[in-house]
Parts: structure tokens; sequence; C-alpha cells
């Protein structure tokens, strides 16, 4: 703490209506304010349009390290005269552009100067660039017979740096002034932080795929949405993608470590919780491997796992999840999902529906939309298609009395009962559709799927054909049903 000796520092200068604080009380009136606006420890302050340095000297006396600005040579030595001995420089320049080169301060004080810049905006850009982060910007300003800036006016010049700003109205302090005064005066202290930016929690959630079957978990001691059904699924850290989260939150939940690669993305969505803030949501689709069956691995967390049919989702679900999955079964991609304040964290079946889909840029002109099949037996061909569909990718999109029919993406495949006489089937030689072929990830998925596929009314064909064509191209599988449909299955 530096000590001051007052009365010399008077007789130093002429006395100036309310800087010069020789008054006690103006001076104690002030020093109780600057150690609010000021740090507690020791700190660099930057003290702009200093005049003749009667606040510098009182933030000195306070143990600060203080660099003094002023334009007029004549306040400059004047003040030089009235600090010496406090370690304070002060320096002749613009308060507008300090000549302070690179250095950093931990506080800028103005006073009485703003006003008076020809470019209050440019000035307050270069002093923020000055501040260290969390600095402190003091500004001392007010209107006299109609002449100066309001606090409302710098408020909002200082709203493109900080939204963290103090507002301390100082006209009914007379003792500041020595004198009762009826015009605005005021302090605004401003926090070198950037103004807040929107920022979004990133929620990712697993639908594991058992054919048309689901995997959910109930909810328990989460203190949110405890009892009901929601897909695996958690919240991406600092510095995580969000792919990474997804395998990291379905090890933690289900006891399945996933690869990169068995992982597709199924739908995103923003979504608002009721009184709640917004964040995005990321659903990615697995299959699901017998050999990794899923397990509770948090059960302090979570009361059961079970398969649900996607076509036939329960009720007692966060109306979140629920929505993901509806606009999953639909084949949407982008979704809003924006609560009402008033409506309830659980899907309410008879609610009013909050999930809205984004349309998504089309493709090229005559990009497949869907592929009709006539068939006479609709329970056979619901059980076999389904299942084959359902391996390959599909969602259960549409069921009616007379067909049905699955959606990946934005195209899909129906069946439909047409009348024909009884035994009859389908003829892949005749006029009309010969088959279907459709992608399949990889050799091994190609195994599997023909391996599996007799169970489900699938066969390799009647003709003698090999199941499989060998060559330099790709691994392809033929398969028929009982009513006669040809499907050729490709592997890379």
């Amino acid at each position: 703490m530096t000590t001051i000796d007052w009365d010399a520092a008077a007789d130093s200068f002429d006395e100036e209506p309310d800087h010069g604080l020789h008054d006690p009380v103006v001076r104690s009136a002030w020093a109780r304010r600057m150690e609010t606006w000021l740090p507690a420890v020791r700190s660099a302050v930057l003290d702009l349009g200093c005049g003749t340095g009667s606040l510098a000297l009182l933030v000195a006396g306070q143990g600060h390290r203080v660099t003094a600005v002023d334009r007029s040579p004549r306040m400059v030595e004047r003040a030089r005269a009235k600090l010496a001995g406090t370690g304070t420089e002060v320096l002749l320049g613009d308060a507008g552009h300090p000549p302070v080169g690179e250095q950093r301060f931990d506080v800028i004080l103005v006073r009485h100067t703003v006003w008076l810049l020809p470019d209050p905006e440019a000035a307050l850009r270069r002093w923020f660039s000055l501040l260290r982060p969390g600095g402190r910007l003091v500004l001392i300003e007010g209107v006299w017979d109609g002449t100066g800036l309001s606090a409302a006016h710098l408020t909002a010049l200082l709203a493109e740096h900080t939204e963290r700003v103090h507002h301390e109205p100082l006209s009914g302090d007379s003792r500041l002034w020595g004198k009762e005064v009826a015009d605005e005066r005021y302090a605004l202290v401003a926090r070198a932080e950037p103004p807040h930016r929107h920022t979004e929690v990133v929620d990712v959630h697993l639908i594991l795929r058992r054919g048309s079957d689901v995997l959910l978990a109930r909810r328990a001691g989460t203190g949110y949405a405890d009892g009901l059904l929601h897909a695996p699924s958690g919240h991406a850290e600092d510095g995580e993608d969000v792919l990474a989260a997804v395998i990291r939150e379905t090890a933690e939940e289900i006891g399945v470590k996933l690869d990169p690669d068995e992982l597709r993305v199924a739908l995103v969505m923003q979504h608002r919780g009721p009184g709640g803030n917004p964040r995005m949501g990321w659903f990615f689709e697995a299959d699901h491997d017998p050999a990794r069956p899923p397990r509770n691995a948090e059960p302090d967390k979570c009361s059961e796992l079970g398969w649900f049919p996607l076509d036939g989702l329960p009720d007692d679900m966060v109306a979140y999840c629920r929505a993901g999955l509806d606009g999953y079964r639909a084949g949407q991609r982008f979704l809003l999902h924006w609560h009402e304040d008033t409506d309830t964290v659980a899907y309410a079946p008879q609610g009013t529906r909050r999930a809205v889909p984004l349309p998504v840029a089309a493709g090229p002109t005559g990009r497949l939309h869907h592929i009709e099949l006539p068939v006479t037996d609709l329970a056979e061909a619901d059980a076999q298609w389904g299942w084959l569909l359902g391996r390959l990718g599909h969602v259960p999109y549409q069921r009616w009395a007379h067909g049905r029919s699955w959606r990946r993406g934005d195209s899909y495949v129906v069946v439909e009962h047409a009348p024909g006489p009884a035994g009859g089937g389908h003829d892949t030689l005749r006029p009309g559709v010969g088959r279907l072929a459709f992608h399949v990830r990889d050799r091994a998925t190609l195994d599997a799927l023909t391996a599996d596929a007799p169970g489900h009314g699938w066969q390799p064909p009647a003709t003698g054909l090999l199941p499989y064509t060998d060559g330099s191209g790709p691994r392809t599988a033929r398969l028929a049903n009982t009513a006669g449909f040809e499907v050729e299955l490709v592997a890379p």
C-alpha cells in the first residue's frame, strides 16, 4: 500500500470541482467506490484521460500498479508531479489509442472521457483488446445539462464486447460531488468476457435393431423421466464427436462394444423439453449381434431392458425418444421436437404431436420412390418380406387391411393383396418384376442372411442356380420365397 500525503499532493495543482479529491469527504466516498470496482488484489490499472492524476493517485494509494495517459502536455506534467514516488507511469497520448503497445491490464479506468471521443466504438474495441481475460473496464460518465452520454447508450455500445455490465447510479450520492446533483451520473463496470454464444447439449441415442424390434431401457433412480422407457442414450462430452459418444454410452449402458462401421446415422432432431433449453439429438442405428447380447450395465440408472416392436411401440416412453423412433420409422431424417412448457416429459398418446419433419433437399429426378408387389397371401408375405427387409435395414412403414410396406431412407417396398387363382405364384420369367436386388454390407452379412433365410421362407431358387456367383465382381446370393418372388443380395 502506497502512503499518500494528500496535503502535499493538493498543493501541487489547482483544485478541479470533482477531480481534485482534496476534500476528505469526497476522497473517502470515491475510495469506497473504487474498492468495489477494482480487484481486491494488487492489479495493473490503466487510467485513461487521467487529467491531473487525482484518480490515479487514489488508485495507487490502494496498492495498484498504475499507468496513466492524457493527451494534454500540461495535464501530464501536473500528473507526473502529483504522482511522483508512487511508481505510476504517466504517458502523453490519446485515450482512444493509448500508447501502451501490447501491454495488458487488469483494469482500465475512464472518467468523463468517452463522451468526448470522436469514435467511441473504436475506442471500446481497443480498450477491450488491452484487457486480460476477466479484466474490468470501469467507465464513469454522465449527462450534464443535456451534454454527455447516457447509461443506456453506453451500455448498448458495450453489448458487442460483453454481457456482464454492472450499472451503478452515482447521482444520489452527494458525497462524490461535494454537493447535491440532479443530472445523470453513473459508473459502468464491464467484464472482459465475450458475449454469450448459443450452445446446446448434444445427445446421442442408439436404435439397436433385432429384426423389426428395438431395444429400450426403463429409467430408474436418475431424477429425470424415471419409470419411462428410452433408447440407450447419453450426452457427448467436451471434445468428443457424436460417433465416439454413442460408442461410449452403448458400452457403459448395455455392455456392448460397437465398432464405428457398425453404426449408421438414422435421424437428427433438435428438441426442447418442457421448460428446458434446446438440445441436439443424434440417433444412430445398429444391428443386434447375438454373440454380443445387451445387458443392464447400469442397474442404478435402469430397471430393465426389453425388445419392443418398432411398429407397436409402448406408450410409457419419454416423449423425446418416442418422437425420434416414430420419425425414424417414417423414414424422416431431420426433425424439430419443441415442447410447450405445459407438456409432459412422458409420451402422451392423445396429446398434440410436437415433432415437425424438416424437408431434405431432393435428389436427382428419377430416383426410386417405391416398389409395389402384388401377392395372393398377405400374411405369408408379411412374415417373409418383413423378416428379409428388416434384416436389410428397412423399417415397418405403413400397415393397412390389404397391404404392408417397409421403408429405408426415402424409398419403400410395398406388398399388397391382389386377387388371383388359388395356388398361383409369381413367375420371374413372365413380363413384370423379375427380382429385386439389394446391397449387403459385406460377405459376412451375406453369409449370415443366406444361412438364416430358409427358416423364414426364403430358399435358393428352384432353377438349380447356385446361390453364389463367383468371379472378380461382387459376391451375390439369390433367394426365392414360397410365392416365387426372387431377391438378389449383392456384397462388395
